[in-house]
């Protein structure tokens, strides 16, 4: 008879999954909500009922050893949030765990010293994370704005296209106002280049179609009324309006 499959996860105990340092700058802070929020808000996820999680300047441990890396955001497919979040196994990503790596991570620069096309791009891509992405709204790193990278083997090729195919999500630079800010922002789109709405956009596009729903349905109204009052003055009593 055969053994049950045991899988041992690693101890802990010793790690640190918060040190309650705050973000380098409010811009990266909403920023980094921009990238989360309209996910949970108004993304279907990857289709056929997948799950997803998004995080903000979370750790993620790869191996059972201080310190983790801490993106900006990242996006990790086909995975759930752990029913007691303040338990100590479940307070990171920790990949054991949730038994892959995330399929995207983003950095926002805001300095020169953040080492996101060294030793960040290295260790994303020992960790087996498919698309990485670097925004760089100052161009600190040079003259792009926005870089995307996608694995390859072992390594990382900068791609053009910004589908990310495998996740099926695309990203746009967007010139806008977020949150009373106006800025270069960096947001998700679906494949057809659509932005992802916040939960405040996706409000206030409701309450659009509602106006524009019931400025239709008081010019149908008007444009009744008139006629009905024109065939007055021809002698014929029009139908009810209603």
């Amino acid at each position: 008879m055969s053994q049950p499959l045991i899988i041992y996860a690693p101890n802990v105990d010793h790690l640190i999954t918060e040190d309650d340092e705050p973000v380098d700058n409010i811009l990266s802070e909403k920023q980094q909500r921009l990238l989360t929020e309209p996910l949970y808000s108004s993304w279907q996820g990857p289709g056929d009922e997948r799950t997803f999680v998004a995080m903000a300047n979370v750790g993620i441990f790869y191996i059972a050893k201080n310190p983790p890396i801490v993106p900006d955001m990242f996006l990790s497919l086909d995975v759930e949030l752990p029913d007691d979040l303040w338990a100590k196994e479940h307070r990171c990503y920790f990949v054991w765990e949730y038994g892959k790596p995330p399929d995207v991570v983003v950095e926002v620069v805001s300095n020169t010293i953040g080492e996101e096309l060294g030793e960040k791009l290295k260790k994303y891509a020992t960790m087996r994370v498919v698309y990485y992405i670097v925004f760089d709204p100052e161009k600190q790193l040079g003259k792009d704005v926005l870089k995307i990278y996608k694995l390859h083997g072992f390594k990382y090729r900068r791609q053009l296209s910004r589908k990310l195919d495998d996740v099926g999500l695309g990203l746009a630079l967007w010139e806008g106002e977020y949150e009373g800010w106006k800025a270069t922002w960096l947001r998700w789109t679906d494949m057809q280049g659509n932005l992802i709405a916040t939960g405040r956009e996706s409000i206030q596009q409701a309450r659009a179609e509602k106006e524009k729903e019931r400025a239709e349905k008081e010019a149908a109204l008007e444009r009744a009324e008139k006629l009905a009052a024109k065939l007055r003055e021809l002698g014929h009593e029009p139908d009810k309006i209603r």
